[in-house]
């Protein structure tokens, strides 16, 4: 029987992550990656702007105040993401499986770690300074929930976030 990864990302996974992602086990394991993208990030515009100008990011600080997507674009935003997600595990020579969260990203995950005895849950995001900071992340947040360790990794890096 196969032991599942879940991993919840908000960003398209790149080769980076899948590399990072695919040295949680070797490669004797029988391990299948289950991915899930939500919808909705539930993302605050005034916590967005900060984050975005720690990042020393003005264009993108000013991108935030645009007008925020309808639910049906948000939709279709998360199931490009998770399609190019799974092209790049499966690139990666990962199994992975998939699905757009629907409702509270981190609500799904812990739902999709405890349906799936999975053993371990993964977290993909883009550095959120005030999030991470206050430890609001979905890391943190998902970790008090299950009371495992959760694996905090900013995307396209090798950096861990602090969970």
């Amino acid at each position: 029987m196969s032991e599942a990864i879940i991993i919840l990302t908000e960003e398209p996974l790149t080769s980076v992550d899948v590399g990072n992602i695919t040295d949680l086990y070797g490669p004797g394991d029988d391990v299948e990656l289950v991915l899930l993208v939500p919808s909705d990030t539930k993302r605050n515009l005034f916590v967005d702007v900060i984050d975005q100008l720690t990042m020393l990011d003005l264009p993108g600080a000013l991108r935030e105040f645009r007008e925020q997507p309808d639910a049906q674009a948000r939709l279709l935003e998360a199931q490009d993401i998770l399609a190019l997600s799974l092209a790049a595990l499966a690139e990666g020579g990962a199994r992975a499986s998939g699905a757009v969260a629907e409702g509270d990203a981190v609500a799904s995950l812990v739902a999709k770690v405890t349906d799936t005895g999975a053993r371990q849950a993964v977290v993909v995001t883009r550095p959120h300074a005030v999030a991470d900071t206050f430890r609001q992340d979905w890391a943190h947040q998902a970790q008090r929930k299950l009371g495992l360790p959760v694996l905090h990794l900013y995307s396209d890096s090798g950096f861990i976030g602090d969970s």
